[in-house]
Formats: C-alpha cells, structure tokens, sequence
C-alpha cells in the first residue's frame, strides 16, 4: 500500500505558542507490505518537512543565538524548516505511548542498525534495514527530524533549512585537517559538509600553519603559497604532509542560525506529546493523543547535541513544558559541541589527534553544577533544566574509548581528579569495558591501525538500558544501578598509574584527551561570538582512564561475557598506523583487540596466560560465556531473549582464534 500527498497532511493555526505551522507529508506507505511486528502490529512510515515559526521575544527563544539578527513573518515570527522520517504503528493505540527520536548524526538514521541490529540504510524499506525488528515489537513511534544546516548533499540525509543571521554579517572561521597522505587540495569543512563560504578568497588576513602536535607550536605557511579555491578548499601546489596538523582561519561570511536545529527539535517533539494549537496530533487517525511519553537518543555527535540541548535548556517548550522525558546520550564522553553559536561547525568533535580545540570538551561537564576556582563559574550541564522543573531522566553510556579519547571521567568527577563528584538522582552512568567508539567488525582487521580493531558487541546492553528507561519514566521502576569507575576505590586512575601488562609490540599512549579552559572571546558564553581563532588555551582539567586487571583488560562497568571470560585484551585506544604518520598517538575512536596465545609455549614474552592455559576446552569456554551473559541479564545489563545470542558471538572469538 503507497499513496502520495503532495501537499499539506496537517495544519496548525499559527500563533505566537504554536510553533509547528505545518506539516508537508510528501510519502505515506506501510513498512514491509504491511507486516506486523508483535503486539504493534502492522508499521507505517511518514516523511516530508516540517516547517516552523517562532517568536523571538518569547523567554524559551531568547536561548536562541543571534535570533534577534533573523528575519522575520509579518507576523513577527521567525520562520524554518526541517525534513521529518516517521516510523509509527498503523494503528496508534497499538503503539507504547513513546516517541524516540534520534539525533541524527550528521543526517542519518542509525538506531534501526544500532537497536535492531539491522543493516544500515538512508531510506528504511528492506527486511535487512528492520533487523530483528526490536524497536518495532517495542512499539515505539521513531522519529528523524533534521537539526544540522551543513550536512553533505546526499539523498537521505535530513537536514534543517534555517534563515541566514542578517544582512553583511563575517567572522572567523577555522578549518582544521590531519590528512593520512599527501594531498593537495582540503575541503574546508569538516567530513564532506558544507563549509561556510569565505567572505574574500584572496584575503591576505587568512592564514595557513602547520604543526605536529596539537600542543606544538603553530608554523606559518606563507601566503603565497597557498590559495582558498571555489570558496569550500584549500590548495597548497607543495602538497599537505600526513600526520601533520593544518589549520585555515579565514574570514566567513552568511553564518546560519545553527541554534534553529534543537528549537526544531523541542518544538516537533512537544507537538508529538502535546498536540498543536487545536490540539490535534498528526499520528493520530482518531484525533486522540497516544504519545505519553518522549525520549532523545543519540550516538557520538548526537550524545552530545543532546547535552548541549539540556545545557541551553532547549527542554523547555514555549510553554514551559518538558519535552524529553529521557535521554540516552551514548558515547558523547564529557563532550558538547558547536550547535548554538555563529559561523558553528557542529560537525567538528574533538579527540586527542583529531578536531583540536573546538568548542567541544569545555565547562561544565558533570550534571550538578561544580564550580571552578580558575574561571569563578558555577553551573553545570542541568542547570537550567532543575530551573524550569524540566529535568529528564538521563542515561550516560561510554565505551573505554571515551575515557581515553573524550574525556569521559570529567562526567562524574572533580577537575583535580582527586574526588568522585556527585550525580543527579536523575541520572545514571554506564562504562561498557574494553569498548571502542562502537564495536569493530568481526573477524576484526587493522584499517590504519597499529593493532586489530576492537569488536567487543557492548551494544547488545543498550537494548536492556532503553528497556530499563520506559520502565523508569512510564512505571517508576528504578534503572540498573550505575556502573563506571570511581576515584575512591582506585578504579580511575591517571594514564601513568595504569597497570597495563607489558604486552610485547604493545605501547600504552603517552597522549589522551585533555579538556582545557579555553578562551574563544569575550563574547562567546553569553552571546555565542568567537572572536579569537586559535582559541587561547589555559590549563586542562584532569582527565582519568579506567584501571586494568593483568590481562589488560578493565575492571570495572558493563563486563561483557568476553571480558569476563577474555580471550584476548580488549582496550579503548589504538595507535595510528607509521605509513599515515604521527604513530604516537591515539587513533580516532578504534580500540585495539589483543589475542591470547593459545598454547603456553607460544606465549614466550608475554605475561598474560594463554588460552590453553585458562579454558579446558570449547565447551568449558562456552560455559563461562553464558554463566557470564546470564548474570548480565539477572541484573538488566542485558535482555534475557538475547542471552543466547551474545553466548553464540562471544563463542565464534573461540572459534576464530582457533582456525
């Protein structure tokens, strides 16, 4: 069943408190044929644009940067747009009561491969693209609303479409790249984006340096040796070195309001909850609402827009009513990120040898404010949240990677890193042990990488963890108890404390993630204006790695089966490989998987034991899996219907390793 609406689903009257205008559903067709998934039955997907308008002068819009620079309606209104991805029940009261939506990272939709274990896809249509059908048989109505302007053009991607911030408006812009080989023209924005176009190309202000670490000393690169070309590159005829870091700092002109993208998403989401100005709910065929509930999901970039949304206290509709009533911010680490401020390049992270310096790792981190002794700021991540009485449940998941490469210790600790620092009572934190960004792929391989990358399946857990969260917000259940490592009992540790084994071929890095007291400009916290490029760096807060048992591996968090009954070490960083330059440091969010040997006499230097030596045989392996994912799942770290599934790929570990 297909029909096509070319022209407006649903309308809402507009009004200084009705901020979602209209809704224009360019497809409406039922997923897979209509088949039914569980007690939801039959699914049906939606997609088109939603377009906006929002008053200015209104308390929860002033959080908005440079809304006062945007043009408005003649009604005064500032208006924007958003393409909108809904999967939803045919029939909404078979559905759960909850909408989840997720942050689109970079404009695409992952948590159908992530939840469902399904292969990944722009435009879900396939069986592969539903997986097992999980978030499905959940009953959940899933929802992809574009937030970020500057995506890459690509089919499928949803992206916001948001004014320009007045008229002749320029500021600094730098554009940062590490190449892995010699290349001579560099795209100015951050991973294929669309780069802010500069203002004068052949602007001798502009400069171009070099350096080889990011706390080196910067070199610069005369003018005349290098050109902004087509206004998105940079072009050197000597070419760019790899392992290198380069950084542009031009002046750019037409910056958007970035900030528009979590107004959309506060504002579509009330919708979903609330209804518009006449109260109706366009997932609805009877008119009555069935979406009780909202939770925010998001990976990576997305874990930390959701953050910053919490942070700018965009959880506030204007009506003062609570938008997101959970949040999964999954590896995020102790990040935010550049998704409210002019000429921001969401896009642009931060890691030990990747993106520096960026507005990403800076104050505050934690939940509960802590104050600063060096700055006098007092405030933390849910500041203003507890003020408007908005505060949602939250859940922090991080793999070993973001303790080493995103300063994830800064969530729950003191700057000194002398002392754990308190958490919410709405809040819960999770480390999967020996887990990189996101699990490698099995049989692991190396991919610019000194060593195998890390396939620890840890995201089998989040399943559990978004069970745990309905149960939460929809029942008051309390959550599995949080799990992560503490000053106090000697499981955080600094990097030069850690007890790594002496793995011959191995080196523990000698660089992590640091966050640091960065100044932008005198305008950037109140008014989002960075008027300094490079920033100036002051003094880093004190970052922490989990503490290691003999075998390499972590001791404390989310223990999958495979780190409680190892076969190899699993850890949260790897190296970059020689042949792409800098192999000191960290390779960007790949972990490393360490083997055992599987007979003592192959183990010659290496101190760990070897399989051999710990297991009888496959089957006495086997037995420790599932003793191990049985535990997961009588605490909620892990779904009882998916215990024998974990057990089957720790095992096919053995499996491998002994061909």
């Amino acid at each position: 069943m297909l029909f096509r609406l070319f022209f407006v689903c649903l309308c809402v009257a507009a009004s200084a408190t009705a901020a979602v205008l209209r809704l224009e559903v360019t497809e409406r067709s039922d997923v897979l044929d209509g088949k039914s998934f569980g007690k939801a039955g039959p699914y049906e997907r939606l997609s088109g644009s939603a377009y906006f308008a929002v008053d200015p002068k209104l308390p929860a819009n002033r959080i908005i940067r440079d809304i006062d620079l945007a043009p408005r309606n003649e009604k005064g209104l500032v208006e924007f747009s958003s393409d909108f991805y809904v999967l939803k029940p045919r029939n909404p009261v078979s559905g759960n009561g909850a909408v989840l939506y997720e942050v689109s990272n970079r404009g695409r939709k992952g948590m159908l491969s992530f939840f469902n274990r399904a292969s990944g896809s722009l435009d879900p249509r396939l069986p592969e693209h539903f997986g097992d059908g999980f978030l499905l048989e959940q009953g959940y109505t899933l929802l992809w609303l574009g937030w970020q302007f500057d995506v890459p053009r690509t089919e499928g991607l949803v992206r916001l479409s948001a004014p320009v911030a007045g008229q002749g408006i320029t500021g600094l812009v730098r554009s940062e790249f590490i190449p892995d080989e010699k290349i001579y023209t560099q795209l100015l924005a951050d991973r294929a984006h669309v780069p802010y176009e500069p203002a004068v190309p052949d602007d001798p202000a502009a400069t171009l340096t070099v350096r080889p670490r990011r706390d080196a000393p910067r070199q610069v690169i005369p003018r005349n040796r290098w050109k902004l070309v087509e206004g998105t590159h940079a072009s050197m005829e000597a070419g760019f070195e790899p392992g290198l870091i380069y950084e542009v700092v031009y002046r750019a002109k037409n910056p958007t309001l970035v900030g528009l993208g979590p107004t959309a998403i506060r504002d579509m989401v009330s919708f979903l909850k609330h209804g518009g100005a006449l109260g109706t709910n366009f997932v609805l065929s009877d008119q009555r609402r069935f979406i009780k509930r909202a939770y925010g999901f998001g990976v990576s970039q997305s874990s930390r827009f959701l953050r910053t949304f919490l942070y700018f206290g965009f959880n506030a509709d204007e009506q003062n009513r609570q938008v997101f009533d959970g949040v999964l911010a999954h590896v995020g680490g102790g990040g935010r990120g550049s998704f409210n401020h002019r000429f921001a390049q969401a896009s642009r992270d931060g890691h030990p040898f990747f993106n520096l310096f960026y507005p990403t790792d800076i104050y505050p981190f934690a939940d509960l404010p802590q104050s600063d002794p060096e700055t006098g700021l007092n405030e933390g991540i849910l500041s203003r949240a507890m003020a408007d009485k908005v505060v949602p449940k939250v859940f922090y998941t991080n793999a070993s990677y973001e303790y080493w490469g995103r300063a994830a210790s800064l969530v729950h600790t003191t700057f000194d890193g002398k002392a754990d620092a308190p958490l919410s009572d709405t809040t819960r934190v999770y480390l999967f042990a020996g887990g990189q960004h996101g699990p490698g792929a099995f049989p692991p391989a190396r991919n610019r990488t000194q060593h195998l990358s890390n396939p620890n399946p840890f995201t089998w857990s989040m399943r559990a963890l978004l069970v745990a969260m309905d149960q939460w917000v929809a029942e008051g259940k309390e959550p599995p108890p949080s799990q992560y490592p503490k000053v106090a009992t000697g499981e955080l540790v600094r990097p030069e404390a850690l007890k790594f084994p002496a793995i011959p071929g191995v080196k523990v890095p000698q660089r992590i993630q640091e966050a640091y007291r960065v100044d932008y400009g005198p305008d950037f916290r109140t008014k989002g204006l960075v008027t300094k490029e490079p920033p100036a760096v002051g003094k880093p807060f004190v970052t922490l790695v989990p503490q290691v048992d003999a075998d390499g591996n972590e001791t404390t968090g989310i223990r999958m089966p495979g780190i409680q009954a190892p076969l190899a070490t699993y850890t949260g960083w790897n190296l970059r490989a020689p042949e792409i330059g800098a192999p000191d440091e960290i390779f960007s969010m790949v972990g490393s998987f360490l083997p055992f040997a599987r007979t003592k006499a192959q183990r010659g230097q290496d101190p760990r034991p070897s399989i051999a030596e710990r297991y009888k045989d496959r089957a006495d392996y086997a037995a420790k899996v599932e003793a191990a994912a049985k535990r997961l799942a009588a605490d909620r770290y892990l779904l009882e219907a998916d215990v024998t599934k974990v057990v089957q790929q720790t095992v096919a570990v053995w499996d491998h390793l002994h061909k």
